[in-house]
């Protein structure tokens, strides 16, 4: 089962740690990973040289990082772990600054609460968003309310099976294991769904291109076993990397729906009441630039759960370390 090694949890603004904190610090344990704690900073504006009242904008942006970076060592200071933490300030733009510390750093997986936009009613910010499309590594956005173990996890795979391609399957593979380790460890419920579509099935019913509706249906029924069967196989790979009493004590629920994938696992998230959903970010296009697919992002501003967003095995950040 996967294993995290190296882990980066970041402070929410106000420095509590919460439900969030205690999840990464037991993870990490779980995991014997190392586990950095991050706060950031913003960056000193454009005015350094102001003064006000004798003090500098220099002066006050040092004391800042002052408190914050003793509020980390005191909050460090008054938990018990198995795990030796360590602490760090971050001075910067906080997407831009965190995906060059996973960088820097070769982290393994980022955490992080969610930064809630509930004005326009969104559980994931623009920064969150950056995010979710440029970081290298996994990242888990946990939403601000929730508390306690996950009850149900969700592991959303995506593939073609006329067009099967190797980063996918791997993809897929990663996505399932993950979710099996997370399920294993907060003894959650483990879902697993696909949605498939039969390309042209309105057209050949009722457009132009009518066909009888035998004819149809056996199409239909064609492209629903293709992705019956790979979706088979995924779950027997599973089962071959994780063994069979993983798979019976966690007696994942597979979810193979029609239809648009933006709304099936939307609403299915929202029927199954799903806690958390691990599902990949990146699209197929193979275009440079789209660094998120359109389905994944129309997927994360309709859903209202916390999600583990994974990159295929080679994906390249556009971020670069600062020279």
């Amino acid at each position: 089962m996967k294993r995290f090694k190296n882990i980066l949890f970041v402070m929410d603004s106000e420095l509590k740690g919460g439900d969030a904190f205690e999840r990464a610090v037991l993870l990490a344990e779980n995991n014997q990973a190392r586990l950095t704690i991050v706060s950031i900073v913003g960056e000193l504006p454009a005015q350094d040289n102001e003064e006000f009242q004798d003090i500098s904008i220099l002066e006050v942006q040092d004391s800042i990082i002052s408190k914050h970076t003793m509020q980390l060592k005191n909050m460090l200071s008054s938990i018990e772990t198995k795990i030796k933490i360590s602490s760090k300030v971050l001075i910067g733009v906080d997407f831009l600054i965190l995906i060059q510390e996973v960088l820097k750093q070769n982290i393994d997986l980022l955490i992080k609460t969610a930064d809630e936009e509930g004005i326009i009613n969104r559980i994931f910010t623009s920064s969150d968003m950056h995010l979710l499309r440029k970081c290298p590594c996994p990242v888990w956005l946990i939403k601000a309310s929730r508390k306690g173990h996950y009850k149900k996890i969700m592991a959303a795979v995506d593939f073609d099976p006329f067009n099967i391609k190797a980063e996918d399957e791997a993809l897929n593979q990663q996505i399932i294991e993950i979710s099996g380790t997370l399920a294993l460890s907060d003894f959650s419920e483990l879902h697993i769904i696909h949605v498939w579509d039969a390309y042209g099935e309105s057209s050949l019913r009722s457009g132009l291109a009518y066909q009888p509706e035998a004819y149809v249906n056996a199409y239909v029924e064609r492209i629903r076993v293709k992705h019956h069967n790979l979706l088979t196989k995924l779950t027997a790979d599973f089962i071959a990397r994780g063994g069979t009493e993983v798979f019976d004590y966690l007696k994942p629920k597979i979810h193979l729906v029609k239809g648009c994938a933006q709304d099936m696992i939307a609403e299915t998230v929202k029927d199954q009441e799903i806690d958390l959903i691990v599902m990949g970010t990146v699209g197929r296009t193979g275009i440079p630039g789209f660094i998120m697919g359109n389905t994944a992002e129309t997927i994360l501003n309709r859903i209202d759960c916390s999600v583990l967003a994974i990159k295929p095995d080679g994906f390249v950040t556009p971020v670069r370390l600062a020279e």
